[in-house]
């Protein structure tokens, strides 16, 4: 029973793992467009800016924050998910005198990793908005 059940959170980890990835590649490439997006819409037109650039450039600027946000909360759920598991299997580990083979301060490493992907999103995020603001205030 007791290979199952490590099994089992050893599969865990790697779905945990899988959906953290898609989740920072999402982000990642949603901010992104939207930059691309944004900055080709706040860049000056020799017609001047139409009224309705300002309003795609508040739609996308409002997506970029709330996905940010939504993909920020799913990888901070991630993150406890992961250190729950990971516990569980040092607390097995320990009960069956196994747990020098694995060293627990991962469980610290884990949760950095999972800060540099929110500092990363965060900046990718910032970038997006600030930059077509920027172009369109001095360009």
């Amino acid at each position: 029973m007791l290979k199952e059940i490590h099994e089992h959170i050893i599969h865990e980890l790697q779905q945990n793992a899988r959906t953290d990835t898609v989740f920072v590649l999402a982000a990642v490439l949603l901010n992104l467009v939207v930059l691309g997006i944004n900055w080709g819409v706040a860049a000056p037109t020799p017609q001047g800016h139409e009224s309705y650039t300002d309003i795609i450039l508040s739609l996308l600027i409002a997506a970029v924050l709330i996905m940010n946000f939504i993909i920020a909360k799913a990888l901070l759920a991630g993150r406890d998910t992961r250190l729950s598991l990971l516990s569980g299997l040092v607390r097995m580990y320990k009960d069956n005198e196994v747990d020098k083979y694995y060293d627990s301060s991962l469980l610290s490493s884990y949760s950095m990793r999972y800060k540099f992907f929110l500092t990363v999103i965060i900046i990718l995020g910032v970038i997006a908005i600030v930059v077509p603001l920027l172009v369109r205030i001095f360009g």
